[in-house]
This record gives C-alpha cells, structure tokens and sequence, in this order.
C-alpha cells in the first residue's frame, strides 16, 4: 500500500487524495482541446484563466480535461459536485482517526490546489450559491480558500489549474454572476462528427463487427439532427450490449440485437435495425 501523502499549513497536518489513473483516447474534436489548452497557458506572466467546458451530457467534456491534463503532464482531480454538495465538502473535511483523533482530509480540489494538479469541477452547476461563493477567493488573484473546519488557508501552487464542466439540461442551478464572470471562457463542445463517432466507437470497442458500428453511428446521427440528447456515450453502451447478445444467443442476429439493445439501453422500442440498416 502507498504511504499517504500530508502537508503542513500553519502547524495544521491535511491529509491529500492522490489522484485517480485514466486510460482516455482522445479522437478528434482538436478545437476544444487547444482552446482548453490556451485557456490554461501562463504566457508572458498572465495568470491562467478558468474555463467553463459546456455542452450536453455524454458529448466528452470530461475526457476533454483528462485529455488536457495528460498533454500537460499534470495529474487530474474530480470533484463532482451535487445538490447537496456542502463548503467545506470542497475544502477540507474532518475524518475521526486513530484513538479519537481528528484527522483533516483534503477534498479532490484541495489536493490538485496543494500538489500542483489540475482539478475538474464536475456539472458545476448543479452546486448551490453558498458553496460556490467559498471557491471565490480561489477563482481571483489570490488563488486561495479558507478551511474554516481546519482553521487555516490554503494557497494554490502557481501550476495548479482548473475548469468547470455544465450539462446543458433543466436540472441545474444559476451560477452566480460573481462567479460566472471568473469561469472564463466559454469551451462549447458539440457532438462529434460521423466520421468521429465512428473513430471513438472502434478505438473503445475492437469486438463489434464494421456493421454493427456503423448502424450505430447512424442511430447517433440521425439523433443529433433532431436535436435528441442521445450521446456518444448511449452509443457505446448499445454497440457493447448488442455485441454480448449476439455472443450469448447464437440464434439472435445482429439487427434483431442491436433492437432489443437500443430498447434496453434508452427505452426507444420504435427502432429497429434491418441488417446493417436502422429503420
């Protein structure tokens, strides 16, 4: 087991995450990953800016910052952020230790805040006012937050960086105009191309046949066109599910799984698949 990893700030001892491992293959889409990459340069001494990456759900945003990260050899935090997501839930959150001990442990930004990585503020605007008026003082130059649990402030290192992802839905909350106003820019991701989903699909996915891809990059298309919010990420899910079911019925064709995958992945029993044709 990895030994953990502390710090001391003003004889207080936090205890950090370490950050997860991805395993992310980027496809495509080169302009939002070069205006997320501009967004976070410090050339000439200009400090970093903290871009807000929109878009619907399951169009990439996430592997957008993983994607990043990785160009910039920096380690990525999450913190999905919720509801019920709480100030100090961000921050430092206090964990009964060893004999009774109060032990402090930092939050996924706090850790990316302190060793120098990059942190990813998931579906930030699920989170209410309060907890985003605690990330102010973070988001302007003094680049810090107070941890009002463990008694002391806490300055981010000059590499840390960090972006806010936000489904474009109705289930969100109104950002605040103060706050709105330091996420800059805007990062706006669309779906990806035919040609790109395709690419993305085959790159997760090396069992499926060309067939069975390709009539669901054509289910994906003709959702995009209606503005439907089926994602590259539903995709996935029906080409893998449809795939097992061809595996374990032999008496099953491919069109007749790939209807009963779409049916059970989004609940759409009106489309059906004629060979390697959707109808």
């Amino acid at each position: 087991m990895e030994p953990n990893i502390t710090t001391i700030i003003d004889g207080v001892e936090i205890h950090l995450m370490r950050p997860p491992r991805f395993d992310i293959q980027w496809v495509g889409m080169e302009e939002p990953l070069n205006q997320l990459l501009a967004a976070w340069s410090d050339e000439d001494d200009d400090p970093p800016m903290q871009p807000r990456i929109l878009g619907k759900p399951g169009v990439g945003k996430t592997s957008l910052a993983i994607t990043a990260a990785k160009f910039r050899k920096q380690d990525l935090y999450i913190f999905q952020c919720a509801v019920d997501t709480k100030p100090e839930d961000l921050i430092v959150s206090p964990v009964i230790a060893d004999e009774g001990k109060i032990r402090y442990v930092a939050s996924p930004l706090v850790s990316a805040m302190i060793s120098g990585g990059i942190c990813l503020l998931d579906e930030g605007n699920r989170m209410s006012e309060k907890s985003w008026a605690s990330l102010a003082p973070l988001l302007d130059m003094r680049r810090s937050v107070y941890s009002i649990v463990a008694g002391v402030e806490i300055k981010a290192s000059d590499k840390f960086r960090i972006c806010v992802t936000m489904n474009e839905d109705a289930s969100t909350f109104e950002v605040p105009e103060y706050i709105f106003s330091r996420l800059q820019p805007g990062i706006h991701m669309d779906y990806p191309t035919r040609d790109e989903e395709y690419r993305i699909l085959r790159t997760k996915l090396s069992a499926p046949s060309d067939d069975l891809l390709n009539a669901v990059v054509e289910l994906l298309q003709r959702s995009h066109s209606r503005d439907d919010e089926l994602s590259v990420r539903d995709g996935l899910n029906i080409a893998r599910y449809a795939y097992r079911l061809t595996k374990f019925n032999p008496e099953i064709t491919q069109a007749q799984a790939l209807t009963q995958s779409v049916g059970q992945i989004i609940g759409d029993t009106g489309v059906t698949f004629n060979g390697p044709t959707m109808v």
